[in-house]
């Protein structure tokens, strides 16, 4: 006949304490898996949010226009069509458009990163005197709003005759303050090492500046090509201020016609938005490690 060892009251048996302990390491991992799921959800949900305008704009421009002014309105659209993208190359010139569009963006986004990485040169690595005050009126003129010089800039350009004509819309886009700060920022952080070699070897500014700054700059220069051909591409306000025909204006200022006092065509509206975004997006795909490396090296949040 076997005996059980009593257990004595407030004391806990050797396997209990075993179980109690296991339960206490468990409690953090399971509050840490907890804390990581809802992060998880808060972050897909605030993503969701901010993606919501896009969506939108892509369900409703596959929306038949029945569809569109339905009430209650629905995101998700009951039927699917190409109307809108077959109709908004014939209501407007959108070849044409488009045409300009990449000129416009692409001539200042090019003549823009030549002028702004020249000036940049000059003040990280060139000493001269009053590149103090260089810097601050840069600094300056980053923090004047553009519509400040708008009317000023089109009376100049208005009496040299360069309104609408797109050299009128791309002159005064060619350099920028901002570009210039940002590779200001980007040179100053390179190494001397190779352009004081390259001078002791005989090398001039210009070669320095061409054979050795703008290959290390390659990360920035692209991170700034996209700044510059997005802001270009999506202004409206420049193009409509200058441009007065539709030979010279851009895609923003054409869809714009869509948007009247009293109707908004939102179906052509948002295939037309849709077709204008393709080439940003595919821009930012090619050159998104560039883009990553880029905004960390100049430490541009």
């Amino acid at each position: 006949m076997t005996t059980t060892k009593p257990v004595r009251p407030g004391k806990p048996a050797v396997g209990g304490a075993a179980t109690t302990a296991s339960a206490r390491r468990r409690r953090p991992v399971n509050t840490h898996r907890a804390a990581t799921w809802l992060l998880a959800i808060t972050s897909v949900a605030i993503g969701l949010l901010m993606l919501l305008p896009i969506i939108w704009m892509v369900f409703t421009a596959f929306k038949p226009e029945s569809d569109i002014v339905s009430a209650p309105p629905t995101l998700w659209p009951r039927e699917l069509t190409l109307e809108h993208f077959v109709e908004v190359w014939d209501r407007i010139p959108f070849a044409r458009l488009y045409v300009n569009t990449i000129v416009f963006a692409g001539s200042v986004t090019i003549i823009s990163l030549l002028f702004d990485s020249m000036a940049a040169y000059a003040l990280a690595r060139l000493p001269f005197k009053g590149r103090a005050v260089v810097m601050v009126l840069i600094l300056l003129l980053l923090m004047l709003p553009f519509q400040v010089t708008l009317i000023p800039l089109y009376d100049m350009l208005n009496g040299m005759g360069l309104t609408n004509t797109l050299p009128g819309l791309i002159i005064p886009r060619m350099t920028n303050a901002f570009g210039i700060f940002f590779l200001t920022q980007f040179f100053l952080s390179l190494p001397k090492d190779l352009e004081e070699a390259a001078r002791v070897d005989g090398a001039s500014e210009w070669r320095i500046y061409w054979g050795i700054i703008l290959p290390l700059s390659r990360p920035a220069l692209l991170t700034l090509g996209l700044f510059h051909f997005q802001y270009n591409w999506n202004d409206l306000l420049w193009p409509l201020v200058m441009s007065s025909s539709v030979e010279t204006s851009t895609l923003p200022a054409g869809l714009a016609l869509f948007m009247g006092q009293h109707v908004v065509e939102y179906g052509l509206l948002m295939a037309g938005s849709l077709l204008a975004m393709l080439p940003v997006i595919l821009f930012f795909l090619l050159i998104q490690r560039s883009f990553v490396a880029g905004i960390a090296t100049t430490g541009l949040k």
